[in-house]
């Protein structure tokens, strides 16, 4: 300290702590001299402590003055000491940074003016201080003052030029300074972290691209910045990282695609779009370092393939086809598991276009890695059947196409048709809107004879009989009307005279039991006539309900279309076909007459032809109908039977015909009918003592309520008694 005094005049120090800054900077310049005196004789002890006057004495101060003639003071002393000043940065560097902390902004202010001076002497020698420098600047570019700002932006300018052109700069401590930062909000350090990564990313000695993964996401925060100029230098930032990437020999992938993956779920559009091209852009590039990512990458694709923004909806779609087409293996690392989790879970989504994507990756999965699929089908059959009740009929039709790539094993097949009649009995709603839809579909996948069989073997032991009775309703109009079934209902039509339409026809039979009106209609397609007229002859009172008249009036209907135009046909010759006309007329006679099932059917038996009656066969009667005697045909006339073979008896009463016991079956018809009246007598029986409990209890309240208090045990006892006569009387006998 003495020795500081005595080289530099009282006069001076009292004028560097002035309020004016004139005589604080001419005494700075009149220490500058001093220094320089100094530094030319060698007496570097002196000015070190010159140097520590400087910072105890002024920039250490209370008082503002003092720490603002210290300040330039200090800088002062730096440009005396020229090309020395570097083995006095460690004196004269610290207490400069400590002043970008003080209250006061003009000294704040003149701490940066300081700097400055003293960077422009030392250069690149005062690297070493780089880092303590980047935090102080990163606080002044969002420094209150306006001066401070600009005195900083200026010092900020000099430092990176200064960095730029220094081999002794290290990335490697820079980094994490950088990524610290990164996620601040205000938009003047934002500024100014840009600034820097681009100006460290010109520079060709520094590699800023292999750190990149530590502050992209900073860089993508930056993009849904309110100020429109942070956003475009983030952007601008980005598209030249890209753009080097692209240039890259050796990238780090992996990395950056986990951060990208998260920004394409981001709420800002623009953030969104930049996510998605750079992903596209990695699944071109990056092949098998991508391999462990696809899953992520494919969660993040998907939800944007339905976004709202146009552009981002193209860029998807393109890195969808991208990554679908990449064939990697479950060795490379390809996680089939995760990638069928991602797909699933998209499943659910609220967009059609996302699903869609979501079955087409299942399926592209099912052809490529079937037994690695298969191992995880219990974790997707159940989403995929819920799948079949999505309201697109687009997403329907291929979730029954993944069904029928799984269903290939015949495992599966039965599997995937046990859980779809499960749907179908707790889901009555997609029965009626998809089962059409699911049921026709699956016949072409997987053949309809298949899909067939195996529904009829689940519904014969159909332990709720009204689903059972629903199903099969279902199951034979498709058969009816389908145009996917066509042959099915040829080889159906060949069931008299071939071993493989016999077959199917019992297979069906048994199931189809389970509706009259469904036994009749399958008769009349496979052509066996006289059964049909038996089994109408077999219904009683209970049968002949409003639902069977609903589906009676159905069958009518479909009569009239082209799929029974050869039974209409047939009718041309009715003494070849004489039970075909026995069984319309059965069916006319249970019709109500009003119904327009009625005019429908007596119009058309109106237009059979009299002439190919003999006299035998038919006679007229008195009111000019030709045909009333064919409902009293005599089964022991010898006739041609339908299938065109001469018989002497009834085929209706013949024990078989092609192995067919038709006795047999019409048993086993009567047999299922019965068990579907006791079960409707059941549920009229519990809803009628279900109600009568209610009365009972309705007039004991009613009885109660009106009773005095001093006759409630008499009228109670009468009131008791009355459902017990009533059941005893006639009229509830014969119900």
């Amino acid at each position: 300290m003495a020795d500081a005094l005595s080289v530099i005049p009282a006069n001076v120090l009292r004028n560097l702590s002035d309020k004016l800054y004139e005589k604080r900077k001419n005494a700075a310049l009149e220490v500058e001299g001093i220094v320089k005196q100094l530094a030319a004789a060698g007496d570097h002890d002196k000015i070190s402590a010159v140097i520590n006057l400087l910072t105890s004495e002024f920039t250490y101060s209370p008082q503002a003055n003092h720490r603002k003639g210290g300040l330039i003071g200090l800088a002062a002393a730096t440009v005396g000491l020229t090309s020395e000043a570097a083995q006095h940065l460690e004196q004269i560097v610290p207490p400069v940074l400590h002043s970008f902390s003080d209250q006061d902004s003009r000294v704040r202010y003149y701490a940066c003016e300081a700097l400055y001076n003293i960077a422009k002497v030392v250069r690149g020698d005062f690297i070493v201080f780089f880092n303590q420098i980047f935090d102080a600047l990163c606080k002044l570019s969002a420094d209150s003052d306006a001066n401070v700002q600009s005195a900083a932006h200026l010092l900020d300018r000099l430092v990176k030029d200064i960095v730029t052109e220094s081999d002794q700069f290290s990335i490697e401590e820079f980094i994490p300074l950088l990524r610290e930062r990164m996620n601040v909000l205000n938009p003047y350090v934002r500024q100014f972290l840009v600034g820097w990564i681009t100006v460290l990313d010109s520079v060709p000695d520094i590699d800023m691209l292999g750190f990149l993964p530590d502050f992209l996401d900073g860089l993508f925060n930056m993009l849904s910045d309110s100020s429109h100029e942070i956003r475009q230098q983030a952007d601008s930032a980005l598209s030249e990282f890209l753009q080097e990437i692209k240039n890259s020999p050796s990238v780090d992938y992996g990395r950056m695609a986990e951060i990208l993956v998260q920004r394409a779920a981001s709420s800002d559009e623009f953030t969104r779009l930049t996510a998605i091209t750079w992903i596209n852009e990695f699944v071109k590039l990056g092949g098998d370092q991508l391999v462990p990512y696809y899953a992520d990458i494919l969660g993040a694709i998907l939800p944007c393939i339905s976004d709202k923004e146009e552009k981002i909806r193209v860029v998807a779609r393109e890195t969808n086809e991208e990554l679908r087409a990449i064939k990697a293996d479950p060795a490379e690392g390809f996680d089939v598991g995760a990638i069928l989790s991602i797909a699933r879970r998209q499943l659910s989504s609220e967009w059609e276009a996302t699903r869609i994507e979501a079955l087409h990756w299942i399926s592209a999965l099912l052809n490529r890695h079937r037994a690695e699929v298969l191992n995880f089908l219990d974790d997707i059959f159940d989403t995929l059947l819920k799948a079949l009740s999505d309201a697109s009929d687009e997403v329907v039709l291929l979730v029954l196409e993944v069904h029928a790539c799984i269903a290939k094993d015949p495992q599966h097949f039965r599997q995937l048709v046990v859980f779809l009649m499960h749907n179908f009995r707790i889901d009555n709603s997609l029965l009626e809107k998809r089962g059409a839809l699911i049921i026709r579909r699956l016949c072409v996948l997987l053949d309809a004879e298949r899909v067939y069989r195996e529904l009829s073997k689940i519904l014969e032991g159909e332990a709720d009989l009204d689903f059972a009775s629903i199903m099969v309703q279902a199951l034979n109009l498709i058969l009816l009307t389908s145009s996917e079934l066509a042959e099915l209902r040829d080889l159906l039509k060949q069931s008299l005279v071939n071993a493989a339409g016999r077959d199917l026809f019992l297979s069906l039979y048994a199931s189809w039991c389970h509706s009259p009106m469904a036994i009749i209609s399958l008769c009349l397609l496979v052509q066996m006539y006289q059964h049909a007229s038996a089994v109408i002859q077999s219904l009683v009172e209970e049968d002949i309900n409003v639902k069977f008249l609903v589906q009676l009036d159905k069958l009518i209907r479909l009569l009239e279309t082209p799929i029974f135009a050869y039974l209409r046909l047939q009718l041309l010759d009715p003494g070849r076909y004489t039970w075909l006309l026995k069984a319309l007329y059965g069916l006319l006679m249970l019709l109500p007459q009003q119904s327009a099932a009625f005019k429908i059917l007596r119009t058309r038996l109106k237009t059979v032809p009299s002439y190919s009656f003999s006299g035998d066969q038919v006679k007229r009667t008195s009111s000019g109908n030709p045909y009333s005697q064919i409902l009293h045909h005599s089964p022991s006339v010898s006739q041609i039977s339908e299938d065109g073979d001469v018989v002497g008896q009834d085929l209706g009463n013949s024990n078989s015909h092609n192995g067919i016991n038709f006795t047999s079956k019409l048993q086993q018809f009567e047999h299922v009918q019965r068990q579907h009246r006791l079960h409707t007598r059941e549920l009229a029986h519990s809803r009628n003592t279900s109600t009568n409990t209610s009365s009972a209890k309705e007039v004991q309240r009613s009885e109660d309520a009106r009773r005095p208090a001093s006759s409630s045990s008499t009228s109670t006892v009468e009131v008791n008694r009355m459902p017990s006569r009533s059941r005893k009387g006639p009229g509830q006998l014969q119900l």
